[in-house]
């Protein structure tokens, strides 16, 4: 965004949402406008970042010979990298401006995606090709970070939270659209014409699990230009790396990511491997009809987080919400073939209750960081004999690089959990070791959140 500030049209210079009268004449329609499309260009990301949920499943059926341990690393992966890639993220929109970035993060997606697509087609493709595809679907999984500090710099603080609910809870949508999506075009004969061709199945039907990967493309490409044309750039928001780094020196952005790997690390762990996991343990049963109802509840209940924190306070609604988290993770002990019942049914039934409560705890743990965080930053400006613009505005640039950090810390659970599935079942033939981990880790939430947290001071509930 260097010399041709004069001429862009797309970058907004005088941006003052705190203002009301801005707010109202101006800057609303601009913001919405921002915030659809990327809910629209973040949705599409989080589609590609799970596609291996879907097509790891299926690959030993198109001719493929790997390991269940292997399946489950390749749903792990995206999460790995995602999660590495989110740090450099949240630095990217100060840098380049969220506009800009947002063309750029959307367009390269289609790599992963055309890649993955021509490898399924040729059953001799080894599997460090898999490996290496499923690190660069990570790439959609870090967009989260550079959207929701993006579209933080456009709402009035009073409105963020619910702006960062939609945005963060459409854009989690995306897992649930593609496990929707994958399982129906995986049946259709769309791309034959490109020389994309399915497997005859015991069943009679012809599975083309390029679909999966393919379908996506043209659909990054739509998104890409609606960013490119339709969005904008705050010249307020730029800020070097230098400015956002000094957030790392705080403990409670370690203890926030702590509780943020709890609940977004849940689910998006669970979202990568649920499929799998019901799969070893209920094999009879067709898992992929069933398995995006589990992503679909918890992204619905990460905007209803968001909204219930803002009127409650983040920290109540974080509170119960581990609690019943440790909860539905000892349930599931009950269920499973082995140790309980082996019920589907049952087992489901907790597993839907897990979705929703690591959903809503993504969306009351966001919040409870901005409060905290904004807090933390106006009370120590104001100590130095700072002035309330400049407070204002250093919280901003504070709040936006914390969310950034503590983003990238709780996708590592997107890598944790279907690794710590993969590595149970192949030590013990049981998923139940993982399971006691999960268990403990929640106990441990719970205790933080209450003593840190739940004794503070009202000004940062």
């Amino acid at each position: 965004m260097a010399n041709n500030e004069k001429e862009n049209h797309y970058l907004l210079k005088d941006w003052k949402p705190e203002n009301s009268a801005f707010w109202e004449n101006k800057g609303k329609s601009i913001a919405r406008r921002n915030l659809w499309i990327s809910v629209a260009c973040l949705l599409l990301a989080f589609c590609v970042w799970m596609l291996f949920s879907a097509v790891a499943v299926n690959l030993n059926k198109v001719g493929f010979n790997f390991t269940t341990d292997q399946l489950f690393l390749l749903t792990a992966l995206p999460s790995l990298s995602g999660a590495i890639l989110r740090v450099p993220y949240s630095f990217m929109v100060p840098i380049l401006g969220g506009r800009r970035w947002t063309v750029i993060s959307t367009i390269i997606l289609v790599i992963p995606c055309a890649w993955l697509g021509l490898a399924i087609q040729n059953t001799a493709t080894p599997y460090w090709v898999f490996i290496t595809i499923a690190l660069l679907c990570g790439f959609a999984g870090a967009n989260f970070a550079s959207s929701m500090g993006n579209i933080s710099f456009f709402f009035p603080k009073a409105k963020q939270g619910s702006a960062l609910g939609v945005n963060g809870g459409l854009g989690n949508l995306g897992v649930s659209v593609m496990q929707m999506v994958a399982p129906a075009v995986i049946f259709l004969p769309m791309f034959t014409f490109i020389g994309f061709h399915g497997v005859a199945q015991e069943d009679g039907s012809t599975l083309t699990l390029s679909n999966a990967a393919i379908i996506w493309v043209p659909l990054l490409i739509i998104a890409t230009l609606a960013a490119w044309f339709g969005m904008n750039d705050i010249a307020s928001s730029k800020a070097s790396v230098g400015d956002q780094l000094p957030v790392l020196k705080r403990p409670h952005m370690w203890l926030l990511s702590l509780l943020y790997l709890a609940t977004f690390g849940s689910f998006i762990g669970f979202s990568a491997g649920f499929a799998m996991l019901a799969k070893t343990q209920f094999p009879d049963v067709n898992i992929l009809k069933l398995a995006f109802f589990g992503p679909f509840i918890g992204a619905l209940a990460r905007s209803f987080g968001g909204v219930i924190s803002d009127r409650l306070g983040g920290v109540k609604v974080t509170l119960v919400n581990f609690i019943l988290m440790a909860l539905f993770s000892g349930l599931l002990f009950l269920t499973l073939p082995g140790s309980g019942s082996g019920s589907f049914l049952a087992f489901y039934v907790v597993f839907m209750g897990l979705f929703l409560t690591a959903g809503l705890g993504s969306g009351s743990t966001f919040q409870m960081i901005a409060v905290i965080f904004r807090q933390i930053t106006i009370d120590s400006v104001k100590k130095r004999g700072g002035s309330d613009e400049e407070a204002q505005h250093e919280a901003v640039t504070d709040t936006a690089a914390a969310l950034g950090f503590i983003s990238a810390i709780g996708a590592i659970g997107g890598f944790f959990i279907p690794k710590a599935f993969g590595t149970s079942l192949a030590m013990t033939g049981s998923p139940v070791g993982a399971m006691k981990v999960f268990f403990v880790f929640y106990v441990v939430c719970v205790l933080v959140t209450w003593l840190v947290y739940g004794r503070r001071k009202p000004t940062t509930k």
